[in-house]
């Protein structure tokens, strides 16, 4: 049985990543790509659904662990009664074959050791050919072959490869696990010791372009690097999360699977990086969007594959157990076929932001933008599905309209500074008759708030973030009513729930789910914005207590039972942790909300 979320850190090569529980377990991993079939899944199952362990083989081992500083290497340390061993796992960012390295360091005394990899290919359905080699075991199903190389001799068991050995004061023995297509020869083999160096290097030099040098530093480098190891890098694709099917309500069925590239969520991760000075990220995004939106505006999806891929079918798995049996187990994504107002909002408000880093709009770019607002012209009073990706129906969703008003704003506003072509005097009406709109029908005079749908009273997180978008100001009475309705109405033990999922608009699915991150850091900023300095530090700080040891988080969060819940490490929060932490430092004002032209 998989542990719990919080139990595991992530590694990972910029092109996919691994889950590696605080027992020695690496639970989850795909192969090739972020969005491969999972060669370890574990994680939605059990052992029988491949993993890779090394650990003592006395029980009751007291377990510590570490990233390395300003890495993505991970450290754990076991103390036995016999002595102290270390497993040091990393994957070396990938410049050729695929590759996952483990160490293991004898620290003091003598620990013996075991080690077990059994590898399940297509999320634990196939049970691949073990093949003996000269230096290696090849593991082989269809398109997929793993190579396993240590020093450690190596028995076969039940299509599982395993190993009972020692390690001593001063001795390091590794394992370097290599994947590559079935149809070619093995890559040559890497030195794990060098290797080790070459990414501690990486890792240490990217951190050091960091430009943030606030409070909760340290905070801050952990969640951009978590950020950093979910970018895919041949395209500049950003993942919401490296997992699929990590639920969102205990037992439950929402459940989706999150290796894509959706628009929000990598404008929001972009801006977070850019905001700490990482242009370059901005640079490929910008490439990325380019390629996956080509063709028309109208055909523009809410998310992509990691290549710009369109079709993302969702399907169940149902021989996975799922998570503590969180069923079903899904893989790909029907939300890739909604319609939601608010990417348009998202994507021209990142690209504004880059360009007022020096990430200067060319003609093909502006030409997009230019389209795109063409096309929101025509839809913006149309209902949609909302940020939240609801299953239930389209409706008139108010964070959705005002989205649109960003995008006519940012439009404007980037045609101006950079002296563009474009029809303005057209783009600033729509945007008034979009203020003018959300003003009139998402504002509830009865409830002192502006509400989740047109017409009614119920509530919705989204709409904390107007005054960062600029739409009104914190200071506008109905904004700070609507701060003070979500804090007294959507809270559970003072942590945000994106809406009440029993009463607001129908989402398609059974009531009930945890608090979302998100959205309780965007309450932090709303409170500092209204002067609350002091409740909004206390809590962003409630909010860092809820990182799992090495400071990672997943979307959502159960107060009941003090658990994660969902999709992990999660972007949105990570971004989220990032920019609230920059606006609690900031002088002016928050960091997201954009400068005055």
């Amino acid at each position: 049985m998989s542990l719990p979320i919080e139990d595991y850190a992530l590694i990972g090569d910029l092109h996919t990543a691994a889950l590696v529980g605080k027992n020695g377990s690496i639970d989850w991993l795909c192969f090739p790509r972020f969005d491969s079939g999972a060669c370890f899944a574990a994680l939605l199952g059990d052992e029988r659904h491949g993993h890779f362990q090394i650990a003592p083989q006395a029980e009751g081992a007291r377990v510590t662990r570490r990233y390395l500083p300003d890495s993505l290497v991970l450290e754990t340390e076991f103390e036995t009664d016999t002595g102290v061993a270390r497993v040091i796992d990393f994957m070396p960012p990938r410049t050729r074959a695929a590759d996952l390295v483990r160490i293991v360091v004898g620290v003091s005394g003598s620990v013996p050791m075991r080690a077990l990899c059994c590898v399940r290919f297509d999320y634990g359905s196939v049970v691949p050919w073990t093949l003996p080699g000269r230096s290696a075991r090849r593991i082989v199903a269809g398109p997929n072959c793993i190579e396993l190389r240590t020093p450690v001799p190596l028995l076969l068991c039940e299509g599982s490869l395993h190993a009972n050995f020692e390690v001593h004061a001063g001795e390091r023995k590794s394992f370097v696990l290599t994947w590559h297509p079935s149809h070619q020869s093995a890559p040559k083999p890497i030195d794990p010791e060098a290797t080790l160096e070459d990414t501690l290097d990486f890792w240490n030099q990217w951190v050091k372009r960091c430009a943030y040098e606030g409070p909760y530093r340290d905070a801050v480098v952990r969640s951009l690097i978590t950020l950093k190891a979910m970018t895919y890098k041949p395209t500049g694709g950003v993942v919401a999360a490296i997992t699929t099917s990590l639920p969102e309500q205990w037992r439950g069925p929402r459940n989706w699977d999150y290796r894509f590239c959706w628009l929000r969520d990598a404008t929001f991760t972009l801006y977070a990086l850019l905001k700490a000075g990482y242009a370059d990220e901005a640079r490929s995004w910008r490439g990325w969007l380019l390629r996956a939106v080509a063709g028309e505006p109208s055909k523009m999806q809410i998310m992509y594959g990691l290549s710009g891929e369109r079709r993302l079918t969702e399907e169940t798995l149902d021989w996975l157990p799922g998570y503590e049996g969180a069923r079903p187990v899904r893989v790909g994504n029907a939300a890739h076929s909604q319609f939601q107002l608010d990417v348009f909002g998202e994507v021209m408000d990142m690209l504004y932001g880059a360009a007022r880093a020096g990430v200067v709009p060319d003609r093909e770019e502006w030409s997009l933008q230019s389209r795109l607002l063409k096309e929101l012209e025509t839809r913006w009073r149309e209902p949609d599905e909302g940020i939240w990706e609801v299953r239930g129906g389209r409706k008139h969703f108010t964070h959705s309209k005002i989205m649109a008003w960003v995008a006519f704003d940012r439009g404007i506003k980037t045609a101006e500074h950079f002296g563009l072509n474009a029809p303005l005097e057209s783009w600033r009406r729509t945007r008034e008759l979009i203020h003018a709109d959300v003003c009139a029908r998402g504002y509830d005079a009865n409830k002192g708030a502006f509400t989740q749908v047109y017409g009614s009273p119920e509530l919705d997180a989204s709409l904390l973030a107007m005054p960062h978008l600029g739409f009104l100001p914190a200071t506008d009475p109905r904004v700070h009513s609507t701060v003070e309705a979500i804090a007294r109405e959507l809270t559970v033990d003072g942590f945000v729930q994106r809406y009440d999922s029993e009463r607001a608009a129908d989402d398609g699915l059974p009531p009930g789910e945890g608090t979302f991150l998100l959205c309780t850091f965007w309450l932090a900023d709303n409170l500092a914005l209204l002067g609350h300095y002091q409740r909004a530090t206390e809590l962003y700080e409630r909010l860092l207590a809820l990182r799992n040891d090495v400071g990672l988080l997943s979307e959502q969060y159960d107060p009941r039972v003090g658990r994660l819940l969902g999709n992990f490490p999660q972007a949105f929060s990570h971004v989220a942790l990032v920019n609230t932490a920059l606006n609690l430092s900031s002088i002016d004002g928050p960091a997201r909300e954009r400068p005055k032209d």
